[in-house]
């Protein structure tokens, strides 16, 4: 049986200008990281550490001013982690989806993830992503640690950890393109990243604004 869907606004226009913005910037510091390391050649050693040293201390700034965003809109929220419903979520993910299935937590302006995505989010933003940023900043600044009085750490243990955060940056975008396409449309999640507009199955809560006023948001 068909679902009807309603339309909800979910993000505004400054998550999916930095959603997008960090994409392209992980996506650059992981081709080129992987180009130093010698995997491939793409832009010459020389230039792609130029290309990786610019793109990482601008992908620093603007995490700084996503975390100043979140703390000071309340969005903070949105990743507080929780167990409520995280095996049916489980659940639908591994066996429900393919039945076609509904999803047991639907989105909504309050809670935008589901308990998956917020310990994934909470995991990265929090332990994964600051951890690349400072040993990405230790092996930029390798030369200066002396100084720094940080002569006691070991280069090799700074690039391999850095390493091992690469590859598991890199599996996350993989998982994550992937749920993209889990939706009621493959392309629903992208369109709603770009519009800011969620498609959820009629009955879900939304707000009643909204639900008086379909796309008449405009957002900030």
């Amino acid at each position: 049986m068909l679902k009807k869907m309603v339309q909800i606004y979910l993000y505004t226009r400054y998550e999916r200008f930095w959603h997008w913005l960090q994409s392209l910037l992980i996506i650059i510091l992981l081709l080129t990281g992987f180009e130093v390391h010698d995997t491939y050649t793409l832009l010459g050693f020389g230039r792609a550490v130029n290309v990786h040293n610019f793109v990482g201390l601008a992908w620093l700034i603007a995490f700084a001013f996503f975390v100043f965003w979140i703390m000071t809109t309340g969005e903070w929220r949105q990743y507080i982690p929780t167990t409520k419903k995280m095996l049916e979520v489980i659940r639908y993910y591994s066996y429900g989806i393919f039945k076609g299935e509904s999803h047991p937590v639907p989105k909504r302006k309050e809670a935008k993830h589901n308990p998956l995505q917020r310990l994934t989010y909470l995991s990265l933003a929090a332990f994964l992503l600051p951890l690349q940023m400072i040993t990405g900043l230790l092996y930029w600044g390798y030369n200066n640690w002396t100084a720094w009085g940080l002569g006691f750490l070991s280069l090799k243990t700074v690039a391999v950890i850095h390493t091992l955060g690469a590859f598991a940056t890199l599996t996350f975008l993989i998982v994550h393109i992937y749920m993209t396409t889990t939706g009621h449309r493959v392309s629903a999640h992208v369109k709603a990243m770009i519009t800011g507009w969620e498609e959820v199955e009629e009955g879900t809560p939304v707000q009643d604004w909204e639900r008086a006023h379909p796309k008449t948001s405009t957002g900030t």
